[in-house]
């Protein structure tokens, strides 16, 4: 798939109206207040230049998962009032999306004004790449503009289907996330590090197989996923997270990498608790080792010490997935250090959307990192070379 596309600075955008997709979901709070805005700063320079151009805005995302019913919970007006704050201008919202209030709205914009159309995913048209949905998005602008990255492997009408019926182009971001991502895997410098963690091995294995097959030195594993690689090796892992439906995939992955010159590491050690609470009774034990009654929650000193080094000598590293569970203070250490090593490492430094941006973006390290990626199953796809809808449709780059 060719990575290589037209931005908005290869087109004239002077006076036209650009139907721009964001990704402007934001987490709130149980009052509908915004606790991280990173989506929409990463949002704003595409949207000041398009400003400056003298170009009609027509700001679109979604918010969570509303299944395609209107839920106010989920609704964009915290984010047209941020928006407001950051532009220091009216950013009005549309409630009805392809209405008649949008469509008047839309009609009425002029150069160097914004409006927000409401959570594009309470329509069920959006999900379904709806065709007639799209032409009526479409219909409100002249260019359609992709900055979504963390929707752009998702193939919906405000992604993807808007392009059939306008020339497309990307914002600065998803410039940005291709661009470098796109040079790390197609001409990394060595030694490459990848670190992943998280959960869902299901989703990882793929990736995890990419990377020591065709690219890294070293794949380090961490995380909830860790246990089923323990298990697939004859280790005893308690009650720790575990898929048993991969473990005959992930069995003899280690020695398929070294036959290609890379690593698979497993933890060495382990912090384990006797209940899934920050408050619970905690030992550090040998990984492989964790008795019953127990489960896996971070990783331990040993291994915090053998990864760390290793990230810290890496010339390329790619990070996705927390080490623990960080969101609970006594089983934080692991990411916390994962983070700092990253932060810490001599050459170009990816971190992935989600959990791992977050903790980076909370431990204060977001400018030591090369780039952290908006996109978590966007990054992650990319990453293992699938095409992603949402960047395909757009003009490629002479």
């Amino acid at each position: 798939m060719n990575y290589h596309k037209k931005s908005v600075t290869d087109i004239d955008v002077s006076g036209k109206k650009v139907f721009l997709r964001c990704d402007f979901n934001v987490p709130l709070n149980d009052q509908g207040e915004i606790t991280n805005d990173i989506r929409i700063r990463s949002a704003l320079p595409t949207i000041r230049y398009l400003l400056e151009q003298k170009a009609a805005i027509i700001l679109c995302s979604h918010l969570g998962r509303p299944k395609g019913k209107v839920n106010p919970a989920m609704s964009l007006k915290p984010v047209a009032q941020r928006l407001k704050e950051f532009l220091n201008m009216e950013v009005p919202l549309a409630e009805d999306i392809i209405g008649p209030q949008a469509k008047a709205m839309a009609a009425a914009l002029e150069p160097g004004q914004v409006m927000l159309l409401e959570n594009i995913r309470f329509c069920p048209e959006e999900e379904k790449n709806d065709p007639a949905f799209a032409k009526e998005l479409a219909s409100m602008a002249d260019i359609f503009v992709n900055d979504a990255f963390g929707t752009a492997h998702r193939a919906h009408a405000s992604t993807a289907g808007v392009a059939d019926y306008l020339p497309a182009v990307c914002g600065f971001l998803i410039k940005k996330e291709i661009g470098i991502m796109g040079r790390a895997m197609e001409s990394p410098e060595h030694p490459f590090v990848a670190i992943l963690g998280g959960a869902k091995v299901d989703e990882k294995l793929a990736l995890i197989e990419r990377l020591l097959l065709e690219h890294c030195d070293y794949v380090l594993v961490l995380g909830g996923m860790s246990y089923t690689f323990m298990k697939a090796e004859g280790g005893t892992i308690g009650d720790s997270l575990c898929n048993d439906a991969m473990l005959d995939e992930v069995r003899g992955l280690k020695e398929k990498a070294e036959a290609c010159g890379s690593k698979l590491m497993l933890p060495l050690d382990n912090i384990v608790a006797d209940r899934f609470a920050n408050d619970a009774n905690i030992m550090c034990v040998q990984s492989g080792h964790i008795p019953d009654g127990f489960m896996g929650m971070d990783i331990g000193p040993k291994t915090i010490e053998a990864y760390t080094k290793i990230i810290e000598e890496a010339r390329t590293v790619v990070w996705n997935g927390p080490a623990g569970v960080f969101e609970m203070p006594n089983f934080a250490n692991g990411t916390r250090a994962i983070a700092t090593a990253v932060a810490h490492s001599k050459g170009i430094s990816i971190v992935g959307g989600g959990d791992s941006a977050a903790a980076v973006d909370q431990l204060g390290f977001s400018r030591q990192v090369t780039h952290i990626s908006t996109g978590g199953g966007a990054s992650l796809e990319f990453l293992q070379g699938l095409e992603l809808p949402g960047i395909a449709c757009l003009q490629d780059a002479e």
